[in-house]
């Protein structure tokens, strides 16, 4: 048995789950997530608990079992509480501005780079004397914010050697030692 999959989804108090025809909603006070289930997998909700159960145990229906899970606990836990992600912009003259849902970064490149984000996620930057710029993202989808944190990683990758570019907040870079190193 899948040790993640057999676990019960507890369901907060101020979240309402609906089961109708493979398709599991969850609103709360954050707002309302939907995921299509494989029809092999049973998702039963017992008050205030939700169970997730499989029909035999192929590998498939295995692996499927503790995904469904997890994505319904991550649908719960945004929902009531949502979840945050912090990005550090290390480098010299690296800054980043927030003008309603689009991002303006400039990560010494010759141009400006402009994200346009989507309306479910908050964004808030801060950029203080002597510190490095921190961009907020909130959102209740943790699978939405992972692809725009990701996005946002992409334009300037942290590199091993000053350990220069967008990296998460509290990250340990694995710091490489330069050519001197060697004599």
């Amino acid at each position: 048995m899948s040790r993640i999959g057999k676990l019960p989804v507890h369901i907060p108090a101020g979240v309402t789950v609906t089961l109708k025809d493979n398709v599991v909603s969850v609103k709360g006070p954050k707002g309302e997530l939907c995921q299509e289930i494989d029809p092999a997998i049973t998702v039963t909700i017992d008050g205030a608990e939700i169970h997730v159960t499989r029909p035999n145990d192929d590998k498939e229906m295995r692996s499927k079992h503790g995904l469904y899970r997890a994505l319904i606990h991550n649908m719960v836990v945004g929902v009531s509480e949502g979840y945050k992600k912090t990005l550090e912009l290390v480098g010299v003259g690296y800054r980043v501005e927030a003008q309603g849902q689009i991002l303006n970064f400039s990560l010494g490149y010759t141009h400006p780079i402009y994200l346009q984000l989507p309306k479910e996620v908050k964004v808030e930057t801060k950029s203080e004397r002597n510190q490095n710029p921190l961009v907020m993202l909130e959102c209740a989808d943790k699978q939405l914010l992972g692809q725009i944190c990701a996005k946002i990683r992409s334009f300037r990758k942290p590199e091993p050697y000053k350990g220069k570019g967008i990296k998460f907040q509290g990250e340990v870079l694995r710091r490489k030692a330069g050519k001197s190193a060697g004599k």
